[in-house]
């Protein structure tokens, strides 16, 4: 994520922090400082928060190791001023293993809200809860109130939070995933409208927290049906089969020409039948600006790049370009270059299935 900072590795899992989570943290000692009139205050504070969001770092690896169980890496966690964000591969494939990395988030907040009451019963620290607050009281036990609170707010239904994922994995063990999603996100939208309007004449936070459950069940919706329409179809069916290439050889004017008179971005770049680089639009731009149009393609062009073969799955490749930082992806069979796969292409390949989609249900319905 951009603008974020890497503050250390876990289990080979990286773990940064938005900037904006700064801006939390100086909201808090402010707060602090308004409230008490005191540095120590700011301090306890600031301090408060750091113990709250290591809680929720321990929260996210929950998720990312139970996703470890099932062969899923986890790519980073982000802390941001509304919680952390643990980015997956991918999904998991069952609904059962989905249920249970779902859940492992709030169980770590539960088994750590029980060590903190143990700990305070057997050291005597133990106050009333009601001379708890949010400014006062000891800060284990505010600690402990806090996770109970993350366990249960967590466990709400609302889709794509740990509850409404437990909703879609329960409802996938009955019925197709896709629907299943749907109904969840749908659901998930409903307490986004909730949070929203609580948020009006409560805590703005929710505001935030509405929106962020609101574009991500849609988006996670969004998703799924893309993935269920890819499903069982071969890369050969989508790519692009009318294509330029380039020569390692070639200067940087023979591509500048083939972008003008077409609308291809990306080249491979072949050399005596051997597929051996990329050329991308914005390594072109970049070293147009610094050595201009005699320079060689080989002197720009990537080497290290990501193929896919014509006979793999849609779905598949299409989840490749999406965690690459790329647009295009060559298209090999037995070792040559057969096409090229690019965002775009999937997406018109998407609205043509949908149009006769839609012309065979209205032939089906008698309309046509």
């Amino acid at each position: 994520m951009k603008w974020s900072w890497k503050l250390g590795e876990v289990y080979g899992i990286g773990i940064y922090m938005h900037v904006t989570f700064l801006l939390l943290l100086a909201w808090v000692g402010l707060s602090h400082w308004l409230a008490w009139g005191s540095l120590e205050a700011a301090i306890i504070g600031v301090t408060f928060i750091l113990m709250l969001f290591g809680c929720v770092v321990l929260h996210e690896l929950g998720h990312s190791l139970a996703a470890r169980k099932y062969g899923i890496r986890t790519r980073d966690i982000t802390l941001l001023p509304i919680g952390g964000v643990a980015r997956l591969e991918r999904m998991p494939e069952e609904p059962i293993q989905e249920f249970w990395v779902a859940l492992a988030g709030p169980s770590v907040n539960v088994v750590l809200a029980i060590a903190i009451y143990l700990w305070l019963s057997f050291t005597e620290a133990l106050q009333p809860i009601s001379q708890i607050g949010l400014l006062t009281g000891s800060l284990l036990e505010r600690l402990m109130v806090v996770n109970v609170f993350l366990a249960l707010f967590n466990l709400l239904p609302a889709f794509p939070m740990d509850g409404g994922r437990v909703v879609r994995a329960l409802l996938a063990m009955r019925m197709d995933y896709t629907r299943a999603t749907n109904i969840a996100a749908a659901l998930g939208q409903g307490m986004a409208l909730l949070f929203g309007f609580l948020g009006l004449f409560t805590n703005p936070l929710l505001v935030f927290i509405a929106l962020f459950v609101w574009i991500g069940a849609a988006q996670e919706a969004t998703m799924v049906q893309v993935k269920s329409a890819l499903g069982g179809i071969p890369v050969s069916k989508a790519m692009i089969t009318d294509f330029k290439t380039l020569s390692p050889y070639d200067r940087l004017s023979r591509s500048v020409d083939l972008i003008l008179a077409g609308s291809q971005q990306d080249f491979p770049v072949v050399d005596n039948g051997n597929l051996v680089g990329v050329l991308t639009r914005d390594a072109l731009l970049a070293s147009l600006a610094r050595q201009g149009l005699d320079a060689f393609v080989s002197d720009v062009m990537e080497r290290d790049f990501q193929t896919v073969d014509s006979h793999d799955m849609l779905e598949s490749a299409f989840a490749q370009i999406e965690n690459c930082a790329c647009r295009t992806i060559p298209v090999v069979h037995g070792g040559q270059l057969v096409g090229l796969l690019t965002k775009d292409n999937v997406g018109e390949f998407l609205m043509i299935q949908a149009a006769l989609g839609d012309r065979a249900e209205r032939t089906r319905g008698g309309i046509v």
